[in-house]
């Protein structure tokens, strides 16, 4: 958060100020939103309780995933005669059509 402040240090100017900081043991942290998901792996989560609010501070490796469409899946499905299911997993994996009909053609 702030650069060469020691943690422990943080922390104890945080409770001064009535803030609670808790880490939060997480294995990834996904936000949805209307056109994509994004995938935040190794988080460092940081649970923040101040003046009854709670907010979340989240740090690590961002992976964009964009949303699956149907209609994709069946692009896929008719250009290489394989199940729903497969098409999806393909789609999931590449994150592209092209690439999952030409995987699925391999």
């Amino acid at each position: 958060m702030f650069p060469n402040i020691n943690p422990k240090q943080m922390e104890k100017m945080a409770k001064q100020m009535g803030m609670q900081m808790d880490n939060i043991d997480a294995i990834e942290v996904i936000i949805k939103t209307p056109e994509k998901d994004i995938i935040i792996k190794n988080p460092q989560v940081t649970a923040i309780k101040m003046q009854g609010q709670q907010t979340f501070q989240i740090a690590g490796e961002v992976v964009e995933q964009g949303k699956i469409n149907e209609e994709d899946i069946d692009l896929i499905v008719q250009k290489t005669n394989i199940s729903k299911e497969e098409a999806q997993k393909l789609l999931e994996d590449t994150g592209d059509v092209i690439l999952a009909i030409k995987k699925a053609q391999e």
